[in-house]
């Protein structure tokens, strides 16, 4: 499996309608891609104060590198993208094997 984990800081203009909108789009992403086993959407609430202005996280599952692949170009993600990177400040991604 993969663990593909971002890190999001969005611009303070940015509406929760928006938000919640994004957190809906990423949340149906298993059902609509194959190889996307899981979505987490997170918001901060850390009381060490580390955070450097990232907000929410979004922790994705892969089944295993194809699910990536097939995740990266899909249409679906294309989407994703198309109303999230507008609204964004700022964005770390961080895959990783389990």
């Amino acid at each position: 499996m993969i663990r593909h984990v971002l890190l999001i800081s969005f611009q303070s203009s940015v509406t929760q309608a928006t938000i919640d909108d994004i957190q809906l789009l990423f949340e149906e992403i298993p059902q609509k891609i194959e190889g996307v086993l899981a979505v987490e959407w997170g918001l901060n609430n850390s009381p060490e104060g580390l955070n450097k202005g990232y907000t929410h996280c979004v922790v994705m599952t892969f089944s295993d590198e194809a699910g990536r692949q097939n995740y990266l170009p899909h249409p679906e993600h294309v989407a994703l993208k198309a109303v999230l990177i507008p609204a964004l400040e700022d964005i770390v991604v961080f895959d990783y094997c389990v």
